[in-house]
């Protein structure tokens, strides 16, 4: 969950482009309302590869104001 995707989009993007190599899938969402005016954003990632890598993607979407992750584990 991403509040306020525009304030820190580019930061996002950039993390996001610094750890492509592990981004399978990715898609985006925001929340459209025409009655009330929200800038929230919900992105979901399918991870591959070193697990260390992803946490380190993690990490630093974490670091950024206003992002929170869940996150489905899926084992073999």
């Amino acid at each position: 969950m991403i509040n306020e995707p525009s304030k820190d989009s580019e930061k996002i993007q950039g993390i996001l482009t610094k750890y492509g190599c592990c981004i399978r899938t990715r898609l985006g969402m925001h929340d459209i309302d025409e009655e009330i005016a929200r800038d929230t954003g919900l992105m979901l990632l399918e991870l591959l590869g070193d697990m260390q890598e992803c946490l380190r993607l993690e990490n630093e979407l974490l670091e950024l104001e206003g992002i929170e992750v869940q996150k489905m584990i899926f084992r073999k």
